[in-house]
């Protein structure tokens, strides 16, 4: 007679677990303080770590690169082969540097990150009309002031977008990281992946899939909110 799964012992079972359905909402429920809400937070945190890094370093990359247009060669082809990197074997390339750590996860995401980041605000940059330039030089301000309130305010459209990309990107990239750090809401689906009960494996998953709307929907609302002109044009 074969065995028959058993169900982790989640503590006295209600009905829902006892007969093993897809989802009981009374466990996700009563777990999720001690469970699924330190996962979410952890996962947040991964995400925001790596991808404001990333931006920083993207914004200084294609700065430089927009006033000496000879390093966008050479910086674009470093980001775009660490881009075709697989994430799994980014992390194992830098466990042998910097072990399971954090250290290791932030690292492969930043390095994940740049390709997008790079390419979006360099070509934000490129595509702010040289009028525009013109018009800030002939009226005094400086190459500082002309980069950060016309270049860049300019690009925010492309910034916002590369973002985006890269926030939805890294959130799902710090679910298959739960092989390096035992974090995150991938740390949860990693463990329900042995266990027959459904709930957490399923709860995990959707809520990786919510903060990644969740986070796309709040770069969706910052875009408009900085750039006022883009609704002024198009209600008119």
């Amino acid at each position: 007679m074969s065995a028959q799964p058993v169900i982790p012992d989640y503590g006295d079972p209600s009905a829902c677990v006892a007969r093993d359905a897809t989802f009981c909402t009374d466990w996700f429920g009563d777990h999720w303080w001690n469970l699924f809400w330190p996962a979410l937070v952890q996962h947040l945190e991964l995400t925001l770590i790596a991808v404001v890094a990333g931006f920083v370093l993207a914004v200084v990359a294609a700065v430089l690169c927009h006033h000496k247009s000879w390093l966008a060669a050479p910086v674009s082809g470093v980001t775009s082969f660490l881009y075709t990197v697989p994430p799994l074997a980014l992390f194992q390339l830098l466990v042998p540097v910097t072990g399971f750590s954090v250290l290791t996860v932030e690292t492969a995401l930043v390095l994940y990150s740049l390709y997008l980041l790079f390419t979006t605000i360099l070509t934000g940059l490129r595509e702010v009309p040289e009028d525009a330039v013109r018009a800030a030089r002939g009226m005094g301000l400086t190459r500082w002031q002309i980069l950060t309130k016309v270049e860049l305010r300019l690009a925010v459209p492309s910034l916002i977008s590369g973002l985006r990309v890269t926030t939805v990107m890294t959130i799902g990239i710090v679910a298959i990281a739960a092989y390096v750090v035992d974090q995150g809401l991938g740390s949860l689906i990693l463990k329900a992946l042995q266990s027959p009960f459904n709930t957490q494996f399923i709860g995990a998953g959707a809520l990786a899939v919510a903060l990644a709307l969740a986070a796309d929907g709040v770069l969706v609302l910052a875009g408009r909110l900085l750039t006022p002109w883009a609704r002024t044009r198009r209600a008119a």
